[in-house]
């Protein structure tokens, strides 16, 4: 296959993940491209055409496809939409500041889609006290523990999913690990991590009239239309009942899952390895 040719396909496979993501509601960039790549290829010979990893396009390929997918789709109301997210981090942000929260994922970098919520990292030196706090805010959470394994070993995470404005995942850690910055699965360099007056800085800069408003009544203008766009259109996905992805052919084989440390990156399960 000829490179101008193998980088065609890799394009055409890389948009269709990208739409695959963004309107069928597909979370994972391994899912998306073997499922994109297998339309496009189609049948050889009556059979189910497959191909090697190498002829499948990076993460950070899809991740921008989705990106400029978005922004065609959305146009101007995709950067007010940010800004709203972004507020609503900085306000979780400052309630809970006894644990030093950190902002990390799409609406830090971003890249947000239809469907994005708000990703904080936090620094308990107690959970219990962390829960305790949440229910003092009145936020309804659900926890949820997770094992992945990193680095040839098994390691547990927990994640407090919140209802609030728009959706929040808090993932915790320990208080040692915010000297400690994982390296996003895009590039290899350590991941962004904003604190409050970082974000300050950054609406400033990215969204200056609208957070001179929100400065001056507290309050973004048509927040609740934009947050609720996203409830109104929801993402249908493509899996089962049960789960599981309905296309067999799209799972991925032993030691070809994605990569693990996905849940730091900036759009989670859209950062990946080049």
């Amino acid at each position: 296959m000829s490179a101008e040719r193998f980088g065609g396909l890799r394009a055409r496979i890389a948009a269709e993940a990208a739409r695959l993501m963004y309107e069928e509601g597909v979370d994972q960039y391994f899912t998306a491209k073997r499922i994109a790549a297998k339309r496009i290829l189609g049948q050889v010979e009556g059979r189910r055409a497959r191909c090697r990893p190498a002829d499948l396009p990076s993460n950070g390929a899809i991740r921008d496809a989705l990106l400029l997918f978005a922004e065609r789709a959305e146009g101007s109301q995709r950067t007010r939409r940010l800004f709203a997210l972004r507020v609503v981090a900085l306000e979780a942000m400052r309630a809970l500041a006894p644990f030093s929260p950190r902002l990390i994922g799409s609406v830090s970098t971003g890249h947000i889609r239809r469907g994005s919520d708000v990703d904080l990292h936090v620094f308990p030196a107690d959970e219990e006290a962390l829960e305790r706090h949440v229910r003092v805010l009145g936020w309804t959470s659900d926890r949820e523990r997770v094992t992945l394994q990193k680095g040839g070993e098994l390691r547990e995470y927990v994640h407090y999913h919140v209802a609030d404005v728009a959706p929040l995942e808090l993932t915790v850690y320990a208080p040692r690990e915010l000297r400690m910055r994982p390296r996003s699965s895009t590039d290899g360099k350590p991941i962004v991590r904003l604190g409050i007056a970082a974000l300050s800085a950054l609406c400033a800069r990215d969204h200056p009239a609208a957070w001179e408003c929100y400065l001056e009544t507290g309050e973004v203008e048509g927040m609740d239309a934009l947050l609720d766009a996203d409830e109104e259109d929801p993402l249908p996905g493509l899996l089962d009942d049960d789960g599981a992805d309905g296309d067999e052919s799209a799972r991925a084989e032993p030691g070809e899952e994605d990569d693990p440390d996905q849940d730091y990156d900036p759009l989670p399960g859209f950062e990946g390895s080049a």
